[in-house]
Order: structure tokens, then sequence, then C-alpha cells
């Protein structure tokens, strides 16, 4: 019997046509009447596709009552209520790692390019505003700074093995102390104090909501940078803006947002901002291999009932 799939996005055309060969494939993305639709297939379906963006409500779950298994394209899962999950006995999993290397390079790209105004500079001599005007103002170098990671899980060491040989001193905040030769904050106000860039790699969700306060930003002062791969929601989008416009601190480069992608437009209207569309995981090589693990994921819970990567 073909199992009944319940797509929520397609994550990667080429992929979702293969789980459409192997499965039973329902594109809940493209279903008008979904109430009616769930009336008459939810009982059917027993897994379901979906991604970090778009996760998986308690709401819809409750109308799946024979799920078995969420397979999700990415790394966050704060979509995912997994404590739902498992009271409901249903599995899940992610693609982690397969993610590391190219995000990791766009928080050091967005560092770099946030410190040295990259975006203001190719605005400067696409404009001819060099020509015109003359040289456009210094920038600040990265080399000799220090580098705050909020977060030093797989991405976040990741971007510190690429930090050190630009010449940065590298701190963190996390749970717990690591093994590694990094310094230790247990406080993030004392990490923002230290840092002058405060890169954010730290998981999504409740836990970690709003962290990057006004009382951070403050603490990182006027001469310091932020940088965000993680999720939106560690960021307090009305401090950080007031900040940025009142010059509390000296810019920020951005790859996620709170509402996005519709992302507060004050931040589009900031010279001291480098904003980039959550696009960190943004290559074809990458996202290929995601697709092709959540595909994977899928046919080894299908064929012995097991998950290569589960997070519950």
């Amino acid at each position: 019997m073909t199992r009944s799939v319940l797509a929520i996005t397609d994550i990667r055309p080429a992929y979702t046509v293969q789980l459409a060969k192997r499965y039973d494939l329902l594109r809940y993305d493209q279903i008008d009447d979904k109430a009616a639709f769930l009336d008459r297939m939810g009982d059917k379906i027993t897994a379901v596709v979906t991604s970090a963006r778009f996760g998986l409500s308690v709401d819809l779950m409750d109308r799946l009552p024979n799920l078995e298994v969420i397979t999700s394209f990415g790394v966050g899962y704060d979509q995912i209520d997994l404590e739902a999950c498992r009271a409901r006995g249903i599995r899940v999993s992610i693609t982690p790692d397969i993610l590391t290397d190219d995000v990791a390079d766009t928080a050091i790209m967005l560092m770099h390019a946030t410190l040295r105004k990259l975006v203001a500079g190719d605005d400067w001599a696409r404009s001819g505003k060099w020509a015109s005007v003359g040289p456009m103002a210094l920038t600040r170098s990265v080399r000799g700074k220090r580098l705050g990671i909020v977060g030093l899980g797989r991405i976040g060491q990741a971007i510190a093995s690429r930090a050190a040989p630009s010449g940065l001193e590298i701190g963190y905040f996390g749970r717990n102390a690591k093994p590694v030769d990094y310094r230790f904050f247990d406080r993030l106000t004392d990490l923002a104090t230290w840092a002058d860039i405060l890169m954010l790699s730290c998981p999504g969700g409740p836990a970690t909501e709003g962290i990057i306060n006004a009382d951070v930003l403050a603490a990182l002062g006027e001469n310091g940078f932020v940088v965000n791969v993680a999720r939106g929601s560690v960021i307090d989008e009305p401090a950080l803006i007031k900040a940025l416009e009142a010059g509390r601190i000296a810019g920020a480069g951005l790859d996620v947002f709170y509402n996005e992608p519709n992302m507060d437009r004050a931040f589009a209207a900031l010279e001291n901002v480098v904003l980039y569309p959550h696009h960190a995981s943004g290559t074809v090589e990458t996202r290929d291999a995601m697709a092709q693990l959540v595909v994977d994921n899928l046919d080894a819970w299908d064929t012995r009932g097991e998950l290569i990567t589960p997070v519950a």
C-alpha cells in the first residue's frame, strides 16, 4: 500500500518529483479548501514533509490522527512542537551538518561586508560618487577585533574556525562551557561588553526569543556590530532599530528577520546595515543535499522504521 505523504511546501522541484514517484504525495500548499481536504484525507496521511520556515502546527497535527513522521528541510525546528510530537508518538527529522559550511561562510561574509561597508562601497562606485565626490569614508578593520559568538554549536564553531585566521579574538556565550580554547561567558551582557562584534548562531524558539535586547545592545556600545545568522526572533528588533538609528551601535549584518519575508522596512532605510534575505544556506549544492536528506529520511522510515537525522 502506497504511503500518503502531505507536503507542506515544495522543498526543491526535482526532489518533490522523487517523492511523488515513490508516494501518494499530497501538496497542502496547492489545496484551496484545506478544511474539506483534511476531513476527507486527514486520517490517511502518515507522513509530512515540511521545512524549518513552515514547520507543522499543533492544530494541523490534530487533524492527522495517524501521522507517524515529520521530515523537515532545514536545521531549525522552532516551528514544530517537539513535546506535542513526543506525546503523539510522532518522529521528527531535520537536515543538520549539510548547511553548516555555507551558513558559516555567510556569517563571515556579512561580518566583513558590514565593517567594510561593502554595499555602500558598491553604490559609491556604481553611482559615480567616486568620480564626482571623491574617495568614500574610511571603514573598520576586522583584524584585531573581539568576536563574541552567541551559541557555539556546529555553526558557531564553524564560524569561529573561519574567524580565527582573520585575526579575531573569540569568546562565546552558551548554556555550558565547551572544551575549546575560546573564552566562555555565562552572562550575555558580559560577552557584549567584551565584544566588538556580536555574532548570533543560536537556535530559535521561546528560550532565545528577544535575548538580544536593549541592555545587550547598550553593553555592546557605539563601536559594536551585530551579525545574525540564527533566527530573527533572537533579536528585539525595535530595540535594534532604535540603537542603529541613534548610533548606539555601529552597524548590523542581518540574514534573518522577525517577520520574514515581510521584514520591518525601517531596516531598508539604514545605511549602517547589510541585509541578506535568509539565504545563508542558499546555494544549489547545499539545498540539493538538504532535499536529498529529506527524501532519504522518509525512505529510511518507510523501509526500516528509522530516521537518519532524528531530533525527536
